[in-house]
């Protein structure tokens, strides 16, 4: 079992990152055409803004909660909050957006599965990854309630070594911290890392092409073709006269 966990923790994470990478970068070469995530909402608009909404404003909270809460060193977020006020912040935090993302995932599942018109043109990755996208949401869910006991946020310190060691590619050495931890928490770790590993092959890939850039570009005026026509009219008319 050490054995095991040595290799989920400490190789599996860059097995997941340089699969992740290069596959990505070998699909968006070799079939380009298949980088997007084939919306079905043609096929039917029930409930899909709601269940969109829910799923990705949810889950850029988590994205960003994780990233913040575990690359941020501890000596950095030390100087505004204890550990445990940290955990706290986490907890009620990623449990709003794990609810949200919840949700959403819940009436996607749905959709897929019960709406014969989208179920015929899914895939199986299709719906397999939104069913391992929910375990992982329950997961992190469940991870709450294993932390509501010990909140001097000990726990969320070990995680945070753990990531930040490996990114210094030692996490051998930060398993050291977290080899007692929960097995939700480690579930979720590896699950995680399984999530990173499937981008290249389903529809995740197109969350690395979205257009974060949208939010910065400049404001551009839009006008309706029939205010276009009458602008246009009104100049005629004036030249005329």
């Amino acid at each position: 079992m050490k054995t095991l966990e040595l290799f989920f923790f400490g190789i599996y994470p860059y097995i997941a990152l340089i699969v992740c990478i290069v596959g990505c970068i070998i699909r968006y070469d070799c079939e380009p055409y298949t980088w997007k995530a084939g919306s079905s909402q043609i096929m039917s608009k029930k409930d899909t803004r709601l269940a969109n909404n829910l799923f990705h404003f949810g889950i850029l909270g988590i994205i960003g909660g994780h990233f913040v809460g575990l690359l941020t060193p501890h000596g950095v977020y030390a100087l505004l909050i204890t550990s445990a006020q940290k955990q706290l912040l986490a907890m009620t935090a990623g449990g709003a957006a794990g609810l949200a993302v919840l949700a959403g995932l819940a009436l996607m599942i749905r959709r897929r599965f019960k709406n014969p018109r989208v179920s015929k043109i899914s895939s199986f990755g299709d719906k397999a990854i939104l069913i391992i996208l929910i375990a992982q949401v329950i997961l992190g869910l469940s991870s709450i309630f294993v932390s509501a006991r010990h909140m001097d946020g000990h726990v969320m310190v070990a995680l945070g070594h753990y990531f930040q060691s490996g990114l210094l590619l030692d996490t051998f050495g930060g398993y050291a911290g977290i080899a007692d931890i929960n097995f939700i928490y480690k579930l979720h770790i590896i699950l995680g890392f399984t999530i990173i590993l499937l981008v290249p092959f389903s529809r995740l890939a197109h969350a690395i092409s979205a257009p974060v850039w949208y939010f910065f570009r400049n404001y551009q005026i839009v006008r309706a073709r029939n205010q276009r026509k009458k602008a246009a009219g009104q100049s005629a008319s004036k030249g005329v006269l």
